[in-house]
């Protein structure tokens, strides 16, 4: 009998509640909106970064006792390095409730708390003023952002990745990234911008408060974008699931439920915010304290090399759509591994155009993993505790693993006087990483786990 020729019989149909459900039909313009909004508290984070980062001096003079520059220096980098030990707890908190009441919900509230301990910053008087409540202001408003921040990277991720149609999230995914490096380039290159401008007794008095200022206003660009975005369809097909609101995830079923996965989000987590770190945050002050080179160029090789990963982001994440999350981030961890050593030659060789080869191969290789993690990470759990689950295993990784990259490569050179442990360092991040990867499913072109086929409809 022909194939053609066979009739079903009725009996013999799947139930209707057992096929596979219908797909989502998503708006291009509401997902164009959906990502603008998410990129812009990615920029905003890293917009205080690259101002805190580039500023620490003078914040130093303006909030500590003066006396001993070092001091002041490092206790303004202690009151940075404080958001990342309430990351993990911004993370148990947003994660969860992002699961609960709505993607769209929480990312409004973590914009709000941002860019009012952004602003708040610039309003704190200083320590010549109110004496040690200036420290104490400061820290507090560290706190803040850092708590706010542990729910924002996870949620904006996975707002995009619940958003976006299968066939592109890696490339609609990278544009998350795309405004982490804008935010960056943004924040240094106004503080640098400002240190050509103004005199050193008027950037200490009044200067240093601009960019933090800033953050006001664009808050409220964010807030306004995130409020008019409806809720994810994933997440509104999770509604429609219960008869009225959804049911408490237990934070136990976001843990050891998904511990399988929640190890290699850890893994490839490390390996992304390790490399990250180094090259974004750490090498500048290489370049300067161990290798006594010009800080001005420093500066200004890597904000050359963020603006060429820029340019990249949104090309190689439309690659990880035809080729598949796997090998792009599989390349990352390979060229890391092997080429960690020939880069950090060329840095250590000192001349600018071996820097800007040496820095220019490790951004392009930070790029693999930039371009493909934010649609890779999402897929990795289902959409009944995506956000809580992400939010877990992100902030513990980058709190023990990214966030300490600086120090501890710092407390390695010490100790060994070694100068090549930067390369070292980013090797190991790299074979696990790779572990991660051999390990994780390809996520490219396939629905995300517990949500319908996504499709793109057609432009109008």
């Amino acid at each position: 009998m022909s194939t053609a020729s066979v009739v079903t019989s009725p009996s013999l149909v799947e139930p209707r509640s057992a096929q596979a459900p219908d797909p989502t039909v998503t708006d291009p313009a509401l997902v164009r909106r959906a990502v603008k909004a998410a990129a812009l508290g990615n920029a905003m984070e890293w917009f205080d970064f690259g101002v805190y980062s580039y500023i620490a001096v003078t914040l130093g003079k303006v909030f500590f006792p003066s006396g001993n520059p070092t001091a002041q220096l490092l206790s303004t980098f202690g009151a940075f390095a404080a958001a990342f030990l309430v990351r993990p707890l911004g993370g148990l908190v947003f994660g969860p409730l992002g699961d609960r009441v709505g993607r769209q919900k929480v990312l409004a509230l973590t914009m709000i708390m941002m860019a009012a301990g952004t602003f708040a910053i610039g309003l704190i008087p200083s320590y010549a003023t109110i004496g040690v409540g200036a420290p104490v202001l400061l820290l507090a408003a560290r706190l803040v952002q850092g708590f706010s921040t542990g729910g924002e990277y996870a949620g904006a991720s996975t707002f995009i990745a619940e958003y976006a149609p299968d066939k592109r999230r890696g490339f609609l995914g990278s544009w998350l990234e795309f405004g982490t490096l804008a935010g960056y380039i943004g924040g240094a290159g106004l503080v640098t911008l400002m240190t050509a401008l103004l005199s050193a007794d008027d950037l200490t008095s009044w200067g240093w408060r601009i960019p933090f200022l800033i953050a006001g206003p664009m808050g409220i660009i964010g807030l306004y974008l995130r409020m008019r975005l409806e809720e994810t369809p994933a997440f509104a097909a999770e509604v429609d699931k219960a008869e009225k609101d959804r049911p408490k995830v237990p934070l136990r079923e976001m843990v050891t439920g998904q511990w399988r996965a929640l190890l290699l989000c850890v893994g490839l987590v490390l390996v992304f915010n390790v490399t990250d770190y180094m090259l974004l945050s750490y090498m500048p002050s290489y370049l300067t304290s161990e290798l006594h080179y010009d800080e001005t160029h420093g500066l200004l090789v890597v904000l050359g090399v963020m603006a060429v990963m820029m340019v990249a982001q949104p090309f190689v994440g439309a690659l990880t759509d035809r080729v598949g999350r796997r090998p792009v981030i599989a390349t990352g961890c390979a060229g890391f591994l092997l080429l960690s050593v020939p880069a950090l030659l060329l840095i250590r060789d000192g001349s600018l155009v071996a820097v800007a080869l040496g820095m220019g191969a490790l951004g392009l290789l930070l790029v693999c993993f930039t371009a493909a993690m934010p649609a890779a990470l999402p897929a990795l759990f289902p959409t009944r505790v995506r956000y809580g689950s992400l939010s877990i295993g992100f902030n513990v990784s980058v709190s023990l693993f990214g966030g300490t990259t600086p120090l501890v490569v710092t407390a390695l050179i010490g100790a060994t006087g070694n100068m090549m442990m930067p390369a070292y360092y980013m090797m190991a991040a790299a074979v696990i990483g790779g572990f991660a990867v051999w390990r994780m499913a390809e996520s490219a072109g396939r629905p995300l786990p517990g949500s319908a086929p996504s499709v793109a409809a057609p432009e109008r």
